[in-house]
């Protein structure tokens, strides 16, 4: 996207528990959550993605930190790849550093719903 002679690249999201998120702080890396092990990449979503991906995947859950990472900079690892309902996902296949994120903010549970940061949609589009 380009704002004013800005360039600036597309940020996608991981979902991360408490204890996933203080490990990559820790460690300054990860190969993500046991999905992502499992499955051999990590999982983001794009900011449409990211209300179902935590509805659908983290439903009930506490204690959640939304993780934006510039999609450009994860370079070749980063894969588009077709997923849930036909559309296509971000998938990164390299471990995840400490110096991916761009930013990282609570995902707080209220009345059963995920509250994504004031503007998410709207800054993310």
């Amino acid at each position: 996207m380009d704002h004013a002679g800005i360039t600036t690249s597309m940020l996608i999201y991981k979902i991360f528990r408490t204890d996933e998120w203080t490990a990559l702080r820790q460690n300054g890396e990860t190969a993500g959550a046991p999905v992502d092990l499992a499955d051999g990449y990590i999982h983001f979503s794009t900011a449409a993605q990211a209300a179902e991906t935590a509805a659908k995947h983290f439903a009930g859950a506490d204690g959640l930190f939304l993780i934006a990472v510039d999609a450009d900079a994860a370079g070749d690892a980063l894969k588009w790849e077709v997923s849930r309902g036909g559309a296509e996902f971000p998938h990164l296949y390299r471990k995840m550093k400490l110096q991916d994120v761009v930013w990282a903010q609570p995902l707080p549970l209220e009345n059963g719903v995920h509250q994504f940061p004031p503007g998410f949609e709207e800054a993310s589009a």
